[in-house]
């Protein structure tokens, strides 16, 4: 079960696609954080969500919020996927140990061994305002997210 809107985000420590450590906590009293948890990288939803995001990322990146993807891909993996689809959002690995932060988040499903489709806005003093969980198939609409920042 995903965690609660009103509870403090679980702070995590993970790689992004070019091997720099990125901790939740650094945006802490700085920025609002869209957290978005993907199944795979290279699969048909998740590039369409991941590219619709790069279609409308200054609404998602900018002096006032920050997006952070996370899959259960290592780095590596990240790397070529940001790099074909143009990403220049941090794409993170919860690689190992496998799926701990999507876990925190109560989004990792056991049985097929990746997350499923949590986002979650955290704002600035750390507390998650909003979420929404998908199942696998089950793409999301990011205009529900742009309306959670408007109403921060």
């Amino acid at each position: 079960m995903a965690i609660e809107v009103g509870t403090e985000a679980p702070d995590f420590e993970l790689k992004d696609n070019h091997g720099r450590t990125v901790r939740l906590s650094d945006f802490r009293g700085e920025k609002n954080v869209v957290l978005l948890f993907y199944p795979f990288a290279f699969t048909g939803v998740c590039t369409g969500e991941l590219c619709a995001l790069r279609d409308e990322l200054p609404r998602f990146e900018n002096d006032d919020t920050q997006l952070l993807a996370v899959s259960n891909d290592s780095i590596h993996t990240l790397r070529v996927f940001a790099e074909q689809e143009g990403l220049e959002y941090p794409l993170l690995s919860d690689f190992w140990p496998h799926g701990e932060a999507s876990r925190a988040y109560g989004v990792f499903d056991e049985d097929k061994g990746c997350a499923v489709r949590g986002t979650f806005i955290i704002d600035k003093a750390g507390t998650v305002r909003w979420s929404v969980v998908n199942g696998l198939p089950d793409a999301r609409d990011l205009n529900d997210y742009v309306k959670a920042l408007e109403a921060l």
